[in-house]
C-alpha cells in the first residue's frame, strides 16, 4: 500500500509559487482598477474616491466643480513630473475654467514645447483667444489645429469668430467645409440652415435643416427652425404642428412660447398669443424682442398702457432700435400725449434711416397736430427711403402703406404718385405693419391714432441661428444655435416698409 501524502503548500509547482510571487508584488490600489474604473463611469465619485484615496483626486474635483482644489493637484503633479505635457495641459484646463485665460494660454504655450503638433493645444490656445476677444490669433490657432487633425468642435469655433465679427458669408463657407467633413453631423447641419435662413436663402435653409432631422428626428432646435420659416411663410397651422414636438423636448423655451404666440398673433387669438407671451417674458424676461411683441399684441387690442409698459421695457434693453421708438410713439399718441409722441418719433428717425415706416407715422401725427410743414419734411424723408429701398432690392410695399402714403401726399397737395406706384400686395407675408389700418377713412382725421395702433399687426422677422447667440441690433437677426449671440449693423434692404413677426 502506498501511504497518502499529506497536502503542503511547498508541494505546488514552481508555476504557482512564481503566480503568488507575482500577486504579491503588486500592491492593492492596482488590483482595485476594475472597481475604480467601475465607480468613475457611474460618476459615483464618493465611493471612487474612497477606493482612490488621493490618486485621482484631482480629476474628480474638477468635475464636482471645485477647480481650484483640480488645479492645486494638478499642479503638484507638473512640480513631480515637470517634463509631462499631459500634466501642464491639465493645468491648462483648469485655469481656462478658472477664467484665467491668459494664465492658461501661457501654460499651454509651456506644454507646447514638450510636445510638437498637438491638435489638442493648438485648439484650446484658439478657444481661449475667442475668450480675449484676440480673433486673428484665435483663428490663426485654430487653422494651425485643423492642420494637424480635422475636428468638428474646430469647424465650430472657427465658425464663431467670423459670427462674433459679423461675417456671415465666411462663416458659412466655414461650416459647409465642416458639412463636407463632417455630413452627419446634426449640429453643423442645424447652424449652417440657420445661416441661410438668417440670410432669407429659404431653399438651402430648408435644405440642410431637413437633413439635420433626417439623422437627428428629435433635434429640437432644427425643428424650431423649420417651424419658423412656415410661420414667416403665414403656414401657422403647420408651425404650431412643428412646435408641438418641440414642446415635449424644451417645455422650457423662452422662443418657442413666443413663436408659439406669435403664431396665435398671426391667427388673430390675441389672448392666447398674451398667454404665451407672458410665459416666454416669464422664462426669459431680459429678451427684448419677447417683450416688442407683447406691446405688439397689446397695441393691437387698443391696450395702449400696457403696451407703453412692454415697449418702455424693451428700449431699456436695446436702445438703440428705431422701430420700438416708433410703437412707443404710436402709444403716447392714443395715451392723447403728443409731445411725449413726437420725442418718440424724432428719436426713431435719428436711429432708422432706412425705415420708411417711421417717417410716414411721424408725418400723419405732424399732419393730424397741423404742422403741415414738418409732415412735409418726413413725407419727402420717407419718399428718399422708399426710391433707395427701391433701387437696392426688388421688395414690394404693403397696399394698406401706399394708399395711406398716397392720401397724405394729396392732404400735402404733393401730388399722389411722386414715388408711390399702384398698390401691390405683398404675399410673402399677411400681416405686415402700416401706418393706418382700413378703419382709417375720410370721416376721421389722416391716419388717425386708433388706427395706427390697429395696424401694428407684426414685427420685424428675428430668428436665432442658434446659439450663439443669441441679440441682434435693429433688423439684423442673431443666430439661435450659437453662444454668445454675434451683434450685426442693419441692412438696408431688411428694413423696408413691410415688417414680419419678430421671432426667435
Amino acid at each position: 500500500n502506498i501511504p497518502e501524502i499529506p497536502f503542503r503548500e511547498s508541494s505546488f509547482s514552481p508555476s504557482v509559487t512564481r503566480e503568488k510571487e507575482r500577486r504579491d508584488k503588486f500592491p492593492i490600489l492596482e488590483k482595485q482598477n476594475w472597481l475604480i474604473h467601475l465607480h468613475y463611469i457611474r460618476k459615483d465619485y464618493e465611493a471612487c474616491k474612497i477606493v482612490l484615496k488621493k490618486v485621482l483626486d484631482s480629476l474628480i474635483f474638477r468635475l464636482e466643480g471645485n477647480i481650484q482644489e483640480s488645479l492645486e493637484l494638478f499642479q503638484t503633479c507638473a512640480i513631480l513630473s515637470p517634463q509631462c505635457a499631459d500634466n501642464l495641459k491639465q493645468v491648462a484646463r483648469s485655469l481656462f475654467l478658472l477664467g484665467k485665460h491668459k494664465a492658461a494660454i501661457e501654460v499651454y504655450n509651456e506644454a507646447a514645447k514638450l510636445t510638437q503638433n498637438d491638435w489638442e493645444i493648438c485648439h484650446n490656445l484658439g478657444v481661449c483667444y475667442i475668450y480675449l476677444k484676440q480673433f486673428r490669433k484665435a483663428q490663426e490657432q485654430l487653422h494651425n489645429a485643423l492642420h494637424l487633425n480635422r475636428h468638428d468642435l474646430t469647424y465650430i469655433m472657427l465658425g464663431k469668430i467670423h459670427l462674433l465679427e459679423g461675417d456671415l458669408d465666411k462663416a458659412i463657407e466655414i461650416y459647409k467645409k465642416a458639412v463636407e467633413f463632417s455630413p452627419e453631423n446634426t449640429e453643423l447641419l442645424t447652424t449652417l440652415g440657420l445661416l441661410y435662413l438668417q440670410l432669407g436663402i429659404y431653399q438651402k435653409a430648408f435644405e440642410h435643416l431637413g437633413n439635420a432631422l433626417t439623422y437627428d428626428p428629435t433635434n429640437y432646435k432644427a425643428i424650431l427652425a423649420a417651424g419658423s420659416m412656415m410661420q414667416t411663410h403665414g403656414d401657422f397651422d403647420v408651425a404650431l404642428t412643428k412646435y408641438r414636438v418641440v414642446a415635449c423636448a424644451v417645455p422650457e423655451s423662452p422662443p418657442l412660447w413666443n413663436n408659439i404666440g406669435m403664431c396665435f398673433f398671426g391667427k388673430k387669438k390675441y389672448v392666447a398669443a398674451i398667454s404665451c407671451l407672458k410665459r416666454a417674458n416669464y422664462l426669459a424676461p431680459f429678451d427684448w424682442k419677447i417683450l416688442y411683441n407683447l406691446g405688439l399684441v397689446h397695441l393691437t387690442m387698443q391696450q395702449y398702457a400696457s403696451a407703453f409698459h412692454f415697449l418702455s421695457a424693451a428700449i431699456n434693453l436695446q436702445p438703440k432700435m428705431g422701430e420700438l421708438y416708433m410703437l412707443l410713439a404710436v402709444a403716447l399718441t392714443n395715451l392723447e400725449d403728443p409731445e411725449n409722441a413726437k420725442r418718440a418719433y424724432a428719436e426713431a428717425v435719428r436711429l432708422d434711416k432706412c425705415n420708411p415706416l417711421v417717417n410716414l407715422n411721424y408725418a400723419v401725427l405732424l399732419y393730424n397736430q397741423g404742422e403741415r410743414k414738418g409732415a412735409l419734411a418726413q413725407y419727402q424723408e420717407m419718399e428718399k427711403k422708399v426710391s433707395l429701398l427701391k433701387d437696392s432690392s426688388s421688395l414690394e410695399f404693403d397696399s394698406e402703406m401706399v394708399e395711406m402714403a398716397q392720401k397724405l401726399g394729396a392732404a400735402l397737395q404733393v401730388g399722389e404718385a411722386l414715388v408711390w406706384t399702384k398698390p401691390v400686395k405683398d404675399t410673402k407675408s399677411k400681416h405686415r405693419t402700416t401706418s393706418t389700418s382700413k378703419a382709417a377713412g375720410f370721416q376721421q382725421p389722416l391716419g388717425s391714432n386708433q388706427a395706427l395702433g390697429q395696424a401694428m399687426s407684426s414685427a420685424a422677422a428675428h430668428r436665432k441661428l442658434p446659439s450663439g447667440a443669441g441679440t441682434s441690433q435693429l433688423t439684423k437677426p442673431p443666430s439661435l444655435p450659437l453662444e454668445p449671440e454675434p451683434t450685426a449693423e442693419a441692412h438696408p434692404a431688411e428694413a423696408a416698409a413691410q415688417i414680419r413677426e419678430k421671432q426667435e
